[in-house]
């Protein structure tokens, strides 16, 4: 049926060299297939399921489904978003960089949440994702559940075709169900990475539970886990080889019973680029949040560490391979500075010290490299009580060990935006715009009515927004519409 297909191809654009290269893609109908220009030749309209620069979604066998499978736009008047930096930030200002422009384009995809991307060497985007439905290629829905109980919890794959966030084909390609969580109730996807064609997919554990209460306030998931360990895939998610460790022995051997403080709790791959072609030394690069018993004592909230709030950003490496992603002796942590200001990087995760801390204002963390800009750019999301509200500020470094310095800090962004992340596949080539990819407005405020809309257009699930960094822009322009 493929050869039929390149048949019919070449009569259709005869001046084109098929000089193919056929990457399978999730189902057995659905193909990449590269096409080669010659004599100038260009495609005069974009043909059915083109997702970029000479690269066609190819099916047989089975009709095109991919109609199903368009992103959401919304447009709005372009804003740009004050920076309303607290008082008791300990981080210096950027020079470079001081306020975000919203560029007036939303796009996205009503599935489930939790989708990070990491860009493979087939160009393709694959992430994980959970906690609600999300399409698959072949018509039907996949429903992951990472919250069920601790037995039967799901998590979910899935791929993000395309060169532009307006123009993407996004689904599931499959659940898995071997991740228990006991003793915790809750087993949440975080870190994944496709390197050399191999998926490490990184999972963490959760409690007490979603709607449990401390008085009055109810609370979700108050109390981060440990990080357990990455499953691995050789077929880019056909086939899944479980982990070697479990909740309760987990990779770095923490625990986070009875809100025991975590430091490297749902960990982040930093985004390298395609294949991490830019990583410094060929290594790969996590951040997370976390806290230690010294900040958790000084200031303690019911909610110090959970999924989206802590009081540190923590720093680890390892070189990436199936032999060394689970072996806890692979890894060098960042431990600090010497006495000349240079960092420290260790083996011993009892010597681990943490790379940014701000106590009761850390969450959720994610870096991408930008290589125009030539630096790394930090999302975090302090999470409020975790169903409140939810503050977003980035960071800018030229070093991940480096002086970090903010750019700007969004409060109640979303307004209830977490899982923030800058996927390098959308960086433009002036460096300064690009997208923000985040899940918004999960829960309910705290009168049980659906949290505000702002940036327009943001939803749960998948949401991408345009923006601009600016050099120049003061901070005290309105917010946009609600």
């Amino acid at each position: 049926m493929l050869a039929l297909w390149l048949a019919c191809a070449a009569r259709a654009w005869p001046q084109a060299t098929f000089t193919v290269s056929v990457s399978p893609e999730v189902l057995s109908n659905a193909y990449i297939v590269e096409v080669a220009q010659r004599d100038g030749f260009s495609f005069d309209e974009q043909p059915p399921g083109q997702t970029g620069r000479n690269r066609l979604l190819v099916f047989v066998g089975e009709h095109n489904l991919t109609d199903d499978l368009k992103p959401e736009i919304f447009r709005f008047d372009p804003f740009t978003w004050p920076s309303e930096i607290p008082q008791d930030c300990p981080f210096e200002r950027s020079g470079s960089f001081n306020a975000i422009r919203f560029l007036g384009v939303k796009s996205g995809f009503r599935y489930g949440d939790t989708w990070y991307p990491t860009w493979a060497e087939n160009d393709i985007l694959y992430s994980p994702w959970t906690d609600g439905r999300t399409k698959r290629l072949d018509g039907y829905t996949d429903w992951s559940q990472s919250w069920v109980d601790p037995v039967h919890i799901t998590t979910g794959q899935g791929v993000i075709i395309g060169d532009d966030p307006l123009n993407l084909v996004a689904y599931s390609i499959g659940l898995d169900k071997s991740s228990p969580a006991a003793p915790y109730p809750g087993r949440y996807p975080c870190g994944s990475l496709i390197h050399n064609g191999v998926w490490y997919y990184g999972t963490y554990c959760l409690g007490p539970g979603d709607g449990v209460h401390y008085g009055k306030t109810r609370l979700n998931w108050p109390w981060i886990g440990p990080f357990v360990g990455f499953r691995h895939s050789t077929d880019y998610g056909h086939n899944w080889t479980p982990p070697p460790h479990t909740p309760s022995e987990p990779l770095f051997g923490e625990t986070g019973m009875w809100g025991h403080p975590v430091k490297i709790g749902a960990p982040k791959f930093v985004d390298f680029g395609k294949n991490m072609e830019h990583s410094p030394d060929g290594k790969a690069y996590l951040v997370a949040h976390g806290a230690d018993h010294e900040t958790t004592a000084k200031n303690w909230r019911m909610w110090n560490n959970s999924w989206v709030t802590g009081d540190q950003i923590y720093l680890l490496r390892v070189t990436p391979g199936i032999k060394t992603i689970n072996d806890p002796s692979a890894y060098e942590f960042y431990g600090g500075t010497d006495k000349d200001g240079k960092p420290v990087w260790t083996g011993d995760f009892e010597k681990i010290k943490p790379l940014l801390e701000w106590d009761n204002n850390m969450g959720c963390v994610t870096v991408t490299y930008n290589p125009v800009l030539k630096k790394y750019i930090m999302c975090v999301t302090d999470g409020g009580n975790t169903v409140s509200r939810m503050n977003t500020y980035l960071l800018e470094a030229d070093r991940l060990d480096g002086d970090w310095k903010i750019i700007t800090y969004m409060k109640e962004f979303g307004k209830q935006a977490y899982f923030v992340n800058i996927p390098s596949k959308f960086i433009g080539d002036d460096g300064v715009t690009m997208w923000l990819l985040y899940s918004g407005n999960f829960s309910l405020d705290e009168n049980q009515k659906p949290h505000p809309v702002n940036p327009p257009g943001g939803h749960y699930g998948m949401t991408f927004q345009k923006i601009e960094l600016l050099r120049n822009e003061s901070s005290g322009t309105a917010r946009g519409s609600e």
